[in-house]
């Protein structure tokens, strides 16, 4: 194993240089004119895959954005680990703030900042550099390895659930490793051991048939930007707590044990609030701050829009307002059950004078991994090698509707092995990823690739 680190070590330019070039790459999935670009990202994830000695790779078309697959099998008597990742990034405004180009990879003070670098160009790129480095050197792979790297992750992965059920045989393995999560601090490895899933809402409220002179027309007739404001404010109660009939009723709760965990971490509430500029938390009443973010599903509104926008002054009456909502959920939630909750409930409260209509646009399992399993005691040991320190088992707040995915269909654990940062800015401006934590994600992924062959 000393002749691998030795390798990754010296190669660690040549590392930086591909990723700028793979983060060059504006694929953003969510934009049409983006389409020969994210074509471009999978062509470029081929390669990489080439270039590790790969024997099978194939880009599979699909409905939206293609599918990266591959594998070696080094020996059918080995196990079997297939990593997962997405070379689809999030779209970049508002451009204004960021401090170099999205899409030109710059190092600052140890980080470097592009579009991708976080999430998920710079985590999933750690595991084409591993098994590189085995086919380089002439060694045989400790596990065999198969590849799932698509390009619809940040549109809610509309195509991949068809192709694993299509593909099941193929994609038969003891383990799935994904790196696309954050370690609980610079420092502090992490490896995550639970999801939040998500249910994704629109609320539209039409009123008049068009907008109207708020002077000639307000009064008599009604706004639809001021129901929506009364619905929205009513889905939450002055304590923090989500008023859906039913919304809490199949939570679980966390055990003693895992209360303890979390309160034995180091979070600051203190330098928590001075990083994200607010002046208090004010979440669920009742529960610590990492309870809220692991373990508590919540609501938020992710946007709104109704009437005049623009610059200067515009007297209009709207003749509709529009919110994205989001609810994050937690085990045993069912993200479909709370969608018809949430719609029941916000049709509820509005007026008969307006129409409202709630749209279900996608969702998400909640997902707990075993902590007793071999591949996550092995991702344990291979993070304390590459890290030099034991890593932490923590939850994530976020969502990988693709987890819950392999679990049902394919039934074997997943090792949620990130390298970024909370601070990373994954779907802001300036995105980064920590330099220091990418060399050490690479020498990490490769050790797990023994540690797991001996599990």
């Amino acid at each position: 194993m000393q002749e691998i680190t030795q390798y990754l070590e010296s190669n660690r330019d040549r590392y930086l240089d591909e990723l700028f070039e793979f983060l060059r790459i504006p694929s953003v999935s969510t934009d049409p004119d983006r389409k020969d670009d994210v074509v471009r990202a999978a062509e470029f994830v081929a390669d990489q895959l080439r270039l590790a000695g790969i024997d099978k790779v194939e880009i599979v078309p699909t409905d939206g954005h293609p599918i990266v697959y591959g594998e070696k099998i080094q020996d059918p008597s080995k196990p079997t680990a297939l990593v997962y990742g997405h070379y689809d990034v999030q779209p970049v405004d508002p451009i204004e703030l960021w401090e170099s180009g999205p899409f030109e990879p710059t190092i600052r003070d140890g980080h470097l900042y592009a579009r991708g670098s976080a999430d998920d160009k710079g985590q999933v790129f750690i595991h084409f550099k591993s098994a590189e480095a085995y086919h380089k050197l002439g060694k045989p792979l400790p596990v065999n390895l198969k590849y799932l790297i698509e390009g619809e992750e940040e549109i809610g992965s509309p195509h991949l659930e068809r192709f694993i059920r299509d593909r099941q045989a193929d994609l038969k393995a003891d383990t799935v490793m994904i790196s696309d999560t954050a370690m609980f601090a610079r420092g502090v490895p992490s490896i995550c051991c639970g999801l939040r899933g998500l249910a994704y809402f629109q609320i539209d409220v039409q009123g008049p048939s068009g907008d109207l002179h708020s002077g000639s027309f307000g009064g008599p007739v009604g706004n639809p930007a001021f129901e929506l404001a009364r619905i929205l404010a009513a889905l939450k109660d002055d304590r923090g707590r989500v008023t859906v009939p039913g919304f809490y009723d199949d939570v679980r709760e966390l055990t003693e044990q895992e209360q303890q965990e979390f309160a034995s971490l180091p979070f600051d509430p203190e330098e928590f609030m001075k990083e994200t500029g607010v002046k208090a938390l004010n979440g669920e009443q009742g529960y610590t701050p990492l309870e809220q973010f692991w373990s508590r599903p919540t609501l938020e509104v992710n946007g709104l829009l109704s009437g005049f926008t623009g610059e200067g002054a515009k007297t209009v009456l709207p003749a509709k307002a529009m919110a994205k909502v989001s609810t994050r959920l937690v085990p045993d939630q069912d993200y479909r059950k709370i969608a018809r909750q949430v719609s029941d409930y916000a049709r509820s409260l509005a007026p008969d004078w307006v129409d409202v209509q709630v749209s279900y646009l996608h969702g998400g399992k909640p997902w707990v991994a075993n902590l007793d399993h071999p591949a996550l005691k092995a991702a344990s040991r291979a993070v304390k090698r590459g890290f030099g320190k034991r890593p932490v088992f923590q939850r994530e707040g976020g969502t990988i509707p693709i987890v819950a995915t392999f679990d049902e269909l394919l039934g074997v654990p997943t090792v949620l092995m990130g390298i970024g940062l909370p601070d990373e800015n994954a779907h802001a401006p300036n995105e980064r990823l920590l330099l220091e934590h990418f060399y050490a994600g690479i020498q990490s992924a490769a050790y797990f690739l023994e540690e797991f062959s001996e599990a």
